[in-house]
């Protein structure tokens, strides 16, 4: 099968039998940040297919959902789009829909590598941006005047500075605040984590800067779901559980590609995957072993059994995915039509 991304550019995939059962089941879409692509994708079920709805950020990797907006990290900006619900049953084809956000505004930051974003909440319960800054080795928030404002470093990171010094990547929130994130190695040196990375990925407790478990491969996207701690050992492909008091680690699945994007709906844990690019980065991760059988797409886990329930996977036009996150309660979202402009009117 296949859909078109952007006016041009065609979309090969294919999917499981069970994939669109297990999104109806689930009572949710997805949202799929696509960096190398750069696409944002809105994923849902129409008439028993799944359904596609795509929206070009360059560069787009975390992606944040919250009760009136979606914010997606950019190239050089962070996007917000707001929800705009009632209009998505008139978007063409008209009836599809049961969701829509639409691009409203961006802040500007500059090139700092924003990685995962998310939201979390005040001590007086407004809703609360976080940024993982990975340029800049930092937690940060957004500004009207600057480009970004620092709220969190690992200890043992001793200055600020645009170096990519530990590749801080994915943001955990616990009870609405900053809990856990994962970087590829200890260091404080100018891209020194790009040394040791099969080995020296780990987890920090935020709270107390101490390392919670170690000895990763390239590690992303930790997520804490009633009342335990995920995280993806992206180089070896695996979606692993960890212990907080031992630092030990089990693996909950085994999974066909560079695993990094992460959300958790009940049961399920849906998983993006990517090919491996053959560079000094990448080229070398465990999983490289296996690139000719390495896929791009979702997988979808049972936490229960660790079984593969269902797979959706783009065979062209996409090649790496960066975050994924669930919809709850959506049927069938949409991003709009870039192609189609919609113009938002004040009521007279």
């Amino acid at each position: 099968m296949s859909t078109g991304a952007d006016r041009g550019t065609e979309v090969r995939y294919h999917h499981s039998a069970s994939f669109p059962g297990v999104l109806e089941d689930a009572g949710c879409g997805l949202l799929v940040s696509t960096y190398q692509a750069g696409q944002l994708v809105a994923i849902g079920v129409a008439d028993g297919r799944p359904s596609f709805s795509f929206r070009r950020f360059d560069n787009a990797m975390g992606v944040a959902l919250g009760a009136d907006r979606l914010v997606v990290g950019g190239k050089n900006q962070v996007w917000t789009l707001r929800d705009h619900s009632d209009l998505a049953p008139a978007i063409a084809p008209a009836g599809t829909y049961d969701r829509c956000w639409l691009p409203r505004s961006s802040v500007v930051t500059g090139a700092i590598q924003c990685h995962e974003v998310t939201w979390g909440v005040t001590e007086t319960g407004e809703p609360d941006l976080w940024l993982v800054n990975t340029l800049f080795s930092c937690l940060a928030g957004l500004d009207e005047t600057h480009s970004f404002v620092p709220r969190w470093k690992p200890p043992f990171i001793s200055r600020l500075a645009p170096e990519d010094r530990c590749h801080l990547n994915g943001l955990a929130m616990r009870d609405g605040r900053p809990a856990y994130v994962t970087a590829m190695a200890p260091s404080d040196e100018a891209r020194g984590w790009r040394a040791v990375r099969n080995d020296s990925g780990l987890v920090l407790d935020v709270a107390s800067g101490e390392v919670v478990t170690a000895g990763l491969a390239m590690p992303h996207s930790p997520r804490w779901h009633e009342g335990s701690l995920y995280v993806l050992n992206s180089g070896w492909g695996r979606l692993e559980r960890v212990d907080l008091a031992s630092g030990q680690r089990d693996v909950v699945a085994m999974l066909p590609g560079y695993a990094r994007g992460l959300a958790i709906h009940g049961h399920l844990a849906f998983i993006g995957l990517s090919k491996i690019r053959e560079t000094a980065v990448f080229g070398g991760a465990p999983i490289a072993e296996y690139h000719d059988r390495l896929k791009c797409g979702v997988g979808v886990v049972d936490l229960r059994t660790g079984d593969t329930l269902a797979t959706l996977e783009w065979e062209t036009g996409v090649a790496e995915i960066f975050d994924v996150q669930v919809v709850p309660g959506a049927r069938c979202p949409t991003l709009g039509s870039a192609e189609d402009e919609v113009w938002l009117l004040p009521s007279p």
